[in-house]
C-alpha cells in the first residue's frame, strides 16, 4: 500500500510540473500577445539561418560524398571486401547539422558528413584490421587529403571546402536494416542506420505539419550550438555527444511539443529537461520496442531508440548528471529573462541574455 501511495505522489508531481510549465508559459505569452513578430523570435530565426547549412551547397556536398563512396567502394571491392551498402546517415541526412562551429568567441566554418560502409564478414572479421584497410583505401583515393583514424571512423578533411567526411566501416547482419558498429575500445553496438534516420526525420515532419515555423531539426541545431557554448565556458567539464542532444530534444518534443515561436519552445524544453535530468528519469522511446528495463546500477539511463540495451550515458557519474541539470536550469532562467526583457521592449537586455546563452557571436548574426 505504501509503495502504491508513493507511486501516486510521484506521478502527481510529474503531471503537475508538466502542466505548470505548459499552462504558465502559454498564459504568460497569450496575455502579452507574444507572437512571431516579437523581436527575440525574429533574432533567433535569423541566427538559426546562420548556423544552418546553406541549402545551395547541399547538392555539392552530396556530390562529393557520392564521389567518396564510389572511390572507396571501388578500392574495397578490388581488395576483395564486399560492401553491401553505403546509406545516408547522421546530421547531413537528417538536416540537423551545423554549418559552422563555435571556438571561443569566434567560429570555424565546416560541416561533418558521415559515410557508413556496411561490409560482409568475409575478408575481415575484426575491427582493427578492417579500419586499417579503409584507412588504406582513403589514402589511395585521396593522397593529398588530411586523413586520421578516430575511435570508429576514418576522417577525411578537405581544407578547401571546410568539409569533413567520416568513413565508418560496419559489419552487416542477417537483418537487412541492422548493422554492427565496433568501437576502438571494443564496444560492440548493434544498430540501425535506417531506423535512426527515420527517428529524427519523422519528428521534423511532425513539427513542420503544425502551425508556425518552429521545426524539430531547427531546435536540435539551437541545442547543439548551446552545447558548444556551454562546454567551452565550463572547460568541457561534461561532453554532450550529438546523439544525446538528439534524444533530449526528442524527449522534450514528445512531452512539450513546439510553440509558434523559438523562444517559447526553447524555454519550455529547457525547463522540462532540467526537471527530468535532475530526477534522473529514464529517457526512452516506443518507436521500435516496448518498455525496457533500465540498468539500475547506472547513474542515469538514456536508451538508444532502436536498441534498448544501448545506454548512451552508461559511463556517466552522478555528478555529471547533476551538472547537466544545472546547465539546463540556468539556461531556463536565462531564456525566460530574455523573453521578459523582449516583451517589455528592453532590446539591449534581451540581447545580453541571448549572448549568455549562445555566445557573443549571437549579436553579430541575429539581425
Amino acid at each position: 500500500m505504501l509503495h502504491f501511495l508513493l507511486f501516486l505522489q510521484l506521478f502527481a508531481k510529474k503531471l503537475f510540473f508538466r502542466a505548470y510549465i505548459s499552462i504558465s508559459l502559454l498564459n504568460y505569452c497569450k496575455m502579452s500577445q507574444y507572437n512571431v513578430k516579437s523581436k527575440l523570435h525574429c533574432r533567433m530565426k535569423k541566427f538559426g539561418e546562420w548556423i544552418a547549412p546553406e541549402k545551395e551547397t547541399r547538392d555539392q556536398i552530396k556530390a562529393q560524398a557520392d564521389e567518396i563512396r564510389n572511390r572507396i567502394k571501388a578500392q574495397a571491392e578490388q581488395d576483395g571486401v564486399t560492401v553491401t551498402k553505403t546509406p545516408y546517415s547522421g546530421s547531413f541526412a537528417t538536416k540537423t547539422g551545423l554549418r559552422r562551429h563555435l571556438r571561443g568567441e569566434t567560429t570555424i566554418d565546416g560541416q561533418d558528413v558521415d559515410i557508413p560502409f556496411v561490409v560482409k564478414k568475409d575478408k575481415e572479421t575484426e575491427f582493427g584490421p578492417l579500419m586499417e584497410r579503409f584507412k588504406g583505401y582513403a589514402e589511395k583515393s585521396y593522397p593529398k587529403t588530411k586523413i586520421e583514424v578516430t575511435k570508429s571512423s576514418v576522417k577525411l578533411t578537405f581544407v578547401g571546402t571546410n568539409l569533413t567526411y567520416d568513413i565508418v566501416p560496419m559489419f552487416d547482419t542477417e537483418e537487412n536494416d541492422r548493422q554492427v558498429l565496433i568501437r576502438e575500445n571494443g564496444d560492440i553496438i548493434k544498430t540501425s542506420i535506417e531506423k535512426h534516420r527515420e527517428f529524427i526525420r519523422s519528428r521534423t515532419k511532425k513539427t513542420k505539419e503544425t502551425e508556425g515555423v518552429v521545426a524539430f531539426n531547427h531546435m536540435v541545431r539551437f541545442l547543439k550550438w548551446w552545447r558548444e557554448h556551454k562546454q567551452q565556458k565550463t572547460n568541457d567539464i561534461i561532453l554532450l555527444p550529438s546523439f544525446l542532444i538528439n534524444l533530449l530534444a526528442a524527449k522534450a518534443l514528445q512531452e512539450c511539443g513546439v510553440f509558434t515561436t523559438y523562444p517559447q519552445t526553447l524555454a519550455n524544453w529547457f525547463s522540462y529537461l532540467a526537471h527530468i535530468v535532475r530526477d534522473k528519469e529514464t529517457i526512452w522511446f516506443n518507436d521500435n520496442y516496448g518498455k525496457p528495463q533500465p540498468d539500475s546500477s547506472k547513474a542515469w539511463n538514456v536508451l538508444d531508440p532502436v536498441m534498448p540495451d544501448n545506454n548512451i550515458v552508461k559511463s556517466w557519474t552522478g555528478w555529471q548528471v547533476s551538472e547537466l541539470a544545472d546547465w539546463l536550469t540556468e539556461s531556463t532562467e536565462v531564456i525566460n529573462r530574455a523573453i521578459a526583457a523582449d516583451m517589455q521592449g528592453r532590446d539591449g537586455d534581451s540581447l545580453a541574455h541571448m549572448q549568455a546563452l549562445f555566445g557573443k557571436i549571437f549579436s553579430s548574426h541575429c539581425e
